[in-house]
């Protein structure tokens, strides 16, 4: 039977006795590759044989060879469980270097196996590097959050770091067997989640597994069945999935699109987003996996002909709106799912839109009514999933949930309407009455399509309701949520964004990804270096490395809520300017044009700007540092008075001050 956590698990006594053959072939055994590179096969031989001789005088302490990291979808290459403290070893046969990028790589696998491996949260983890041909050098022995740095070994000094770090340490005793077989508790960046969903995996192999978030397995079944009761029914339906920020819609979405896309011959399913950033990010992700996983096998795959198999997967909503215009053509999916459905464009929005740029007049629909008609074109069946943020509208023409039940009922009063009770609430509604909305559907209460719980934000899922309670300006719901979430989720405040920046360095480690967040109004940051006009590639801000200028490592360029809805940090600096002002126990909301601020006096512009720090405050996983300027006597569009505001409620909410 094979064994799905690792290749090879023994004790050290037994390792030591066994063959090495003997112990290859079963870590061959156990290999699930349809092919393995005999380059692979050398380097278990070259491992199995150093450990062999460097752990001969060990007389007790466990072994496994290639022990699974879910999340990443990666293995160590070797586990050593040693007076009660866990080695991760990751080799490099024939290096004669310490390389950054494995040094990141191991760190990473320790991180991984604290934040989301339930025995390994008080465990002391060491990572070491193995470069076997590189020259001897000197360790410190530095430790954070029980997590050393990781040390730097060659081929003949393994067991001597070993045994010096369990010389160090006075560990308490753990059961070895019950450590390898711990439940592991995943939470995926959607980066991440959407490249091991593209690989073949499901949502369950990739996600937690504990009561908090199991939601996610829960409502991508209820999304099926309703699927399934559509298509034996031959009924056309419309589902509305809600969730609090970060509960991971998104997830369940590209999850749907993919099952539903490997069912039966002629059901297709079709992931749409109108979120530009976020469908150039994952394209661009599952492209650079795609190649990079082909080239692991042997294959040579070009990254064009990569992100053409990507770009039919997730499309741009807008894009594929306009294949429909102006045909009566049956689009081949019979499931299509909409990102940020609350984004959809008014009636006035896409007409504007049509008659400047396709020369298409008069458009008399909006986008949610003329997208419910193209899946309505079939004859017989068809769903529509609408994955819905409540309180994330953020831009000018974006209709809100109101709009879709109001297409519904004048074009298509026929339909299956499956809604949460959630939808209820005033950030889903935008002042519109409950009963209005669903008033001559058929409407179908399910308590499945809803996701209480952020993913996003592991430590906590107190987050979201944190955030709420500051643009409320619910001081004391505020403080009590900061108390409740501080020790878990860290957050700080400062009039100096170096100490932000060095703040969020200090607490990340291996390839934990930080980055510069502000507001799309935020234009007096300039004599802050702070640009939020510059132009960026996003797909390089969000994937590319530390050794790149253009990625977000580097706290140079700034991305806005444009740029970072739907996806997410793992640390981040928040930038706030004076475009959310907190005034005399209330937030105010302006403008800047030209050469001063002016007041925002619309509801939907003030709802507008309150959603985008909404986006901003809610995009980091582990934890953020907020910046707020100083501000200038020499300069009215940069009053002290407005930014000492603001920092004084945060600072009376009890946020930590650097």
């Amino acid at each position: 039977m094979r064994n799905l956590r690792s290749y090879y698990s023994a004790s050290i006594a037994e390792f030591l006795q066994q063959s090495s053959s003997e112990i290859i072939g079963i870590i061959h055994s156990n290999d699930i590759s349809a092919e393995t590179a005999i380059q692979q096969s050398n380097t278990w031989e070259s491992e199995v044989q150093i450990l062999k001789d460097q752990l001969r005088s060990f007389s007790d302490g466990r072994i496994i060879f290639e022990y699974t990291i879910p999340r990443m979808g990666k293995r160590v290459d070797a586990v050593v469980l040693y007076k009660n403290i866990v080695f991760l070893l990751e080799f490099k046969c024939g290096d004669t270097e310490y390389r950054q990028s494995t040094y990141d790589q191991v760190y990473d696998y320790a991180l991984d196996l604290r934040n989301f491996q339930k025995e390994s949260h008080d465990k002391l983890l060491v990572p070491i590097m193995v470069s076997t041909r590189a020259a001897t050098i000197t360790n410190v022995i530095r430790e954070r959050d029980r997590v050393i740095e990781p040390l730097r070994c060659n081929a003949g000094n393994i067991a001597d770091m070993i045994s010096r770090v369990a010389a160090h340490y006075n560990e308490s005793a753990f059961n070895y067997v019950a450590w390898e077989n711990s439940e592991y508790l995943p939470t995926p960046t959607i980066v991440e989640a959407a490249q091991a969903l593209y690989r073949g995996h499901n949502v369950h192999d990739i996600t937690r597994s504990d009561a908090g978030a199991e939601n996610l397995t829960v409502t991508t079944d209820e999304i099926n069945r309703i699927i399934e009761h559509s298509k034996a029914n031959g009924r056309k339906s419309i589902c509305f999935v809600t969730g609090v920020p970060g509960a991971g819609k998104t997830l369940v979405g590209l999850n749907i699109a993919i099952q539903r896309s490997d069912a039966q011959q002629g059901e297709h399913a079709v992931f749409l987003s109108g979120n530009f950033p976020l469908v150039t990010v994952l394209q661009e992700a599952l492209a650079r996996d795609k190649v990079e996983q082909e080239k692991q096998r042997g294959n040579r795959v070009s990254k064009a002909d990569a992100l053409r198999s990507t770009s039919a997967f997730i499309q741009i909503i807008h894009k594929y709106r306009d294949s429909f215009i102006g045909n009566n053509n049956i689009p081949p999916e019979r499931v299509a799912i909409f990102d940020e459905a609350q984004r959809a464009w008014t009636q006035d929005m896409i007409e504007k839109f049509m008659a400047t740029k396709k020369g298409v007049s008069p458009f008399p629909y909006s986008e949610p009514e003329f997208l419910i008609s193209t899946m309505d074109r079939h004859q017989d069946w068809a769903v529509v999933i609408c994955l819905v943020g409540g309180g994330q509208e953020i831009n000018t023409g974006e209709a809100g949930l109101p709009e879709w039940f109001d297409s519904l009922r004048r074009a298509f009063p026929d339909w299956d309407v499956y809604i949460t009770p959630q939808l209820n609430d005033n950030e889903y509604r935008r002042g519109r009455s409950w009963s209005s909305m669903l008033n001559g559907l058929h409407t179908f209460e399910r308590d499945k399509l809803h996701l209480a719980t952020s993913v996003r934000s592991f430590r906590t899922p107190d987050l979201a309701a944190f955030v709420k309670a500051v643009l409320d300006a619910d001081t004391d719901e505020a403080k009590m949520l900061y108390q409740r979430i501080k020790d878990k989720y860290p957050i700080v405040i400062t009039r100096d964004l170096n100490k932000a920046k060095d703040w969020v360095r200090d607490h990340c480690q291996g390839t934990t990804r930080y980055g510069l967040l502000t507001s799309s109004g935020a234009l007096r940051l300039k004599p802050e270096g702070i640009f939020v006009k510059n132009e960026i590639s996003v797909a390089n801000w969000f994937l590319n490395g530390k050794d790149d200028v253009r990625s977000s490592y580097m706290l140079e360029d700034v991305v806005s809520e444009f740029d970072i809805q739907g996806l997410e940090l793992d640390y981040s600096v928040v930038a706030w300017d004076a475009d959310y002002r907190y005034v005399d126990g209330e937030w105010t909301y302006n403008n800047f044009v030209g050469n001063r601020w002016n007041n925002v006096s619309s509801e939907e512009r003030r709802l507008y700007l309150k959603n985008a720090y909404r986006v901003l405050l809610t995009r980091a996983r582990q934890g953020m540092a907020i910046f707020v300027p100083a501000g200038s006597d020499h300069d009215q569009t940069r009053k002290r008075e407005w930014y000492d505001g603001i920092y004084g409620y945060l600072k009376d909410i009890g946020i930590e001050q650097l």
